[in-house]
């Protein structure tokens, strides 16, 4: 009898994968067999993968893997792997990537952001988990140790404790974030900077969902998140902004790349450390103009190179401006993650899938189809530093004091310093009863994430140490000195190689884990050196083993800045003045009187190789992480977060709700085609950094953010940094543009030519003088938008989502400049600020701007890619200029930020309409 029920109906069956063709199984030396979407079966039919870069290639295996017909299509698929080393530029690549990193300083905003975002759900009637992270995110906290105390065995302690004191409100909010999203976590602080804790721990080779291996990839809120390069791994530096669209499932989308090989040759000299080998790198690379593309390094030199080497390299790729500096996977790799304690099993499965998909070994000359290749013999590096105000600007050590003299004259818009050379030798007491002088050495920092990973400089600082305190040499009075680890591995080591007791004795002793100098966390002079710096306009140096060495970003008051190796650090340190030319004369007085140079104490390789065993303990490394989750420490594990899905957002100065989503409705605005009736914000001549557009370090009492904080009874002692309080956007945008070195050229010159340093602005039409803050709440309130012109590479610099962040709050609606770096473009886009860039050799003063002028900016009818824009200026007596322009909005799915009003908006509306 047949049944009255209804027929049930089929389930329905996922669509089968476009490629399923490709996945085979593979099996690993221990004996495991998983899955994998084979490039090399994909090749049967695309045979030009063969001789597609590594990296590019790593990046084509994720297009076919989450290939899906909607996000990811067929034809992604193709284009990447028809990749041509020269074709124009204008297919767009999906990158889904495994995971998400994040430092504090960037990640606290970001946590704010997807609070804020579960606050629209919760109020339109909506769940508020479906605001969740779709990929594992790792929150490193790292920047906010500062180095108030130094020089002693206390000074971590004393440090760390000013560290929660003033940052609990924050630690407070990652707590609330740990317990309220799924794949949320939180490494606390002391342990490390978040490159060197990627690289030691938290990448891990491959990862496997389903019984499918798949590389590890990833983005991070920090530029130098290219560090993982060294490794293998794909990944680079993406503002907070694009990296929240990359955690809630939008993949990352980018211009196919240039492809730039890197082909080293021969070996390092004798003395000549990786830091003089970045610096060389970094040189060479800027002045061949690789922002926006990928460089892979190759060649027999590279594989030579040892593996934190090669972080070093990778780490400063922003600094050269690539996307990446990548080095494939090698024995070299594997031996590195057996000395740094990953299983068994995860290094078997890691070099079985990279086997399987022919993409282990360093390629050699004529393998691989590059855009162009560029090469370098490592025999002719030379020991080297960089600066005073950019890491490309290289010196070698023999020419520094050279360098610094010529410089101290030189006008500024020389990159000198404008001072009369007579100067250079007088000497100038303090009230404390220390001479300084023009060129002393004031602060000597191993600091920053690119050298403190690298056991061959920082085992090589100890040897020089160690043999320096044993000929007699101190460190000078006026010099402030630190060591900051990335990793507390690096103590460890130090502490068995027996050398930390001569860097304590030299006042190197560790004062922090973490990003500290670099970022700009040195911590302040003693108030007499301060006062001494003002009263006679004195130029005078930081030293430091970091990457940036940008105008005011180490020390307000400290103008030159140089990057050194870590054992050339303590050198100048005992130095104590950059006029000294330590090729030729001695470093210092040692014992009896006796000179001592710096042949005399450099230590050889052979007696770094010695020590090196200590460093590569796999063991070591197994046991300090492993405190991650099961000893975090008694000052983490005394803050205590909120409970719940959504945060209640507290008074407080640290952590407020952002305002990007106060006006949110699920369907978007009609996006504004254009710009109308606009004044000129600021006009910036080259390299404008997002150190200048949004700084990280001290907060100045008279500046608006100083105000505001001691409007809401907060201490001047109790300002912290910019850096700490960018959860707060009262904060932030007050902050924009307040560097005080940053020269708007709207303002007259004095009668020397110099120009006014500080974030100010003359208003329009009155001429009134004031901070860019005041002047853009004016221009807000009269319903006047405004514009920003600049030069070359403007926002070159970390990948600070706060500059794009805070340039929207303010107001202006366009930056126009010579040319954009890639992160803070893509954070302009991000934030619905449109980025155009001149065409040919117009730049703003071609064009005669003065600042009075009005401007209209029109984009046609309908908004497309990388099309031409018309700018349109109205000067004061009534005439009118059109220019055609270059729209910066890259890719298709960049317009469909900017109609949504931001990248933001656009994922929220994805998430909520889901």
């Amino acid at each position: 009898m047949a049944s009255s029920a209804p027929a049930k109906r089929p389930a329905s069956r996922a669509p089968a994968h476009p490629f399923a063709h490709t996945l085979r199984s593979f099996k690993t030396t221990r004996g495991q067999t998983l899955k994998l979407f084979s490039l090399p079966e994909l090749a049967a039919t695309h045979p030009s993968i063969r001789r597609l870069p590594v990296s590019l290639r790593i990046v084509l295996e994720s297009v076919l893997r989450n290939c899906d017909g909607q996000k990811v299509t067929p034809e992604h698929v193709a284009q990447l792997a028809n990749w041509q080393p020269n074709a124009p530029r204008v297919d767009e690549i999906p990158f889904v990537v495994a995971r998400v990193v994040l430092q504090d300083f960037t990640g606290v905003p970001l946590l704010a952001d997807l609070a804020a975002m579960r606050n629209v759900a919760q109020n339109l009637g909506q769940d508020p988990k479906r605001v969740e992270p779709l990929v594992p995110v790792d929150l490193v906290v790292d920047h906010s140790v500062m180095i108030d105390h130094y020089g002693s065995k206390q000074a971590l302690d004393l440090n760390m404790k000013l560290e929660f004191q003033r940052n609990a409100e924050r630690y407070q909010f990652m707590k609330w974030g740990m317990q309220a999203f799924d794949t949320f976590g939180v490494v606390p602080p002391g342990f490390g900077i978040v490159h060197q804790v990627n690289l030691e721990y938290l990448a891990r080779g491959v990862h496997v969902k389903d019984g499918v291996a798949y590389p590890d990839t990833l983005v991070g809120t920090d530029s130098h998140t290219t560090m993982i390069n060294g490794i293998g791994v794909v990944g680079w530096g993406v503002g907070g902004i694009e990296a929240e669209a990359g955690m809630l499932g939008q993949p990352v989308y980018f211009l196919t790349p240039d492809v730039v090989g890197f082909e080293l040759t021969g070996r390092l000299r004798e003395g000549v450390t990786a830091t003089d080998l970045v610096l060389t790198i970094t040189e060479m690379l800027r002045k061949e103009k690789v922002v926006g593309k990928f460089v892979e390094f190759f060649g027999e030199g590279t594989a030579s190179l040892a593996l934190p080497d090669r972080a070093t390299i990778a780490n400063m790729a922003p600094e050269y401006g690539a996307t990446m500096g990548f080095f494939p996977v090698d024995d070299r790799t594997i031996d590195y993650f057996k000395g740094t304690g990953r299983t068994p099993d995860e290094i078997a499965a890691f070099e079985a899938y990279f086997r399987a998909q022919h993409l282990f070994g360093v390629p050699r000359r004529g393998e691989i189809d590059y855009s162009k290749v560029v090469s370098l013999d490592l025999g002719s590096v030379a020991p080297s530093l960089a600066g005073p105000k950019r890491p490309q600007d290289r010196i070698e050590i023999t020419h520094l004091s050279q360098r610094f003299a010529e410089l101290f004259s030189k006008p500024v818009s020389e990159n000198g310093f404008n001072q009369p050379a007579d100067k250079l030798d007088q000497v100038f007491p303090t009230a404390s009863g220390i001479d300084i002088r023009n060129g002393d050495v004031l602060i000597a920092a191993i600091t920053s994430c690119t050298n403190t990973s690298n056991p061959g400089v920082l085992l090589a600082a100890g040897l020089l140490a160690k043999k320096a305190v044993e000929a007699g040499l101190t460190v000078k009075p006026h010099v402030k000195t630190s060591l900051a680890p990335g990793s507390r591995i690096v103590t460890d080591y130090l502490g068995k190689a027996g050398l930390l007791p001569y860097l304590e004795k030299l006042g190197f002793a560790v004062a922090a884990y973490g990003c500290t100098t670099c970022i700009g966390n040195a911590g302040d002079l003693t108030p007499e050196i301060n006062e001494a710096i003002w009263k006679n306009d004195l130029v005078c140096a930081a030293v430091l083993s970091g990457n940036r060495n940008f105008e005011a970003r180490i020390h307000p008051n400290i103008k030159a800045n140089f990057l050194a190796s870590p054992p050339l650090v303590v050198a100048y340190a005992i130095a104590g003045n950059v006029t000294r030319d330590l090729m030729t004369e001695p470093v210092g007085t040692g014992k009896g009187g006796k000179p001592v140079y710096l042949g005399d104490i450099w230590p050889t390789s052979d007696e770094i190789h010695a020590l090196m065993k200590h460093a590569m303990d796999g063991e070591a490394f197994r046991a300090n992480y492993a405190q991650v989750k099961e000893q975090p420490g008694k000052l983490w594990g005394a803050i205590k977060g909120v409970k719940g899905q959504v945060y209640d957002w507290p008074t407080s100065t640290y952590i407020a709700r952002p305002p990007f989503f106060d006006r949110f409705a699920p369907e978007p605005q009609a996006a504004s085609m254009g710009v109308r009736n606009a004044r000129v914000m600021a006009l910036f001549g080259d390299s404008i950094t997002t150190d200048h557009i949004s700084p990280a370090g001290s907060i100045k009492e008279t500046s608006p953010a100083g105000q505001y904080l001691l409007a809401h009874g907060v201490q001047k002692a109790d300002f912290n940094s910019y850096g700490s309080r960018r959860g707060n956007h009262e904060v932030m945008m007050r902050g924009t543009f307040a560097n005080v070195r940053i020269k708007n050229l709207m303002l007259p010159p004095s009668e020397d030519g110099s120009r006014e340093e500080g974030g100010l602005t003359l208003h329009q039409p009155s001429g009134d003088k004031m901070a860019i803050y005041d002047a853009a709440m004016r221009y807000i309130a009269e319903g006047t938008p405004t514009v920003i012109f600049a030069g070359e590479e403007y926002g070159t610099g970390s990948s600070r989502d706060w500059a794009a962040k805070g340039t929207q709050l303010l107001g202006i609606h366009a930056v126009v400049a010579r040319s954009f770096e890639r992160i803070h473009r893509s954070n302009l886009v991000g934030m619905g600020v449109l980025p155009l860039q001149f065409k040919g050799e117009d730049s703003w003063q071609s064009l005669g701007l003065r600042g009075n002028e009005r401007i209209d900016i029109e984009l046609g009818d309908t908004l497309r890619p990388q099309a031409d824009a018309r700018l349109v200026i109205t000067r004061a007596d009534g005439s009118q200029q059109a220019v055609t322009v270059l729209l910066r909005i890259d890719t298709p799915i960049e317009v469909s930020y900017y109609q949504h009003g931001g990248i933001l908006p656009f994922v929220l509306r994805q998430l909520l309409a889901a």
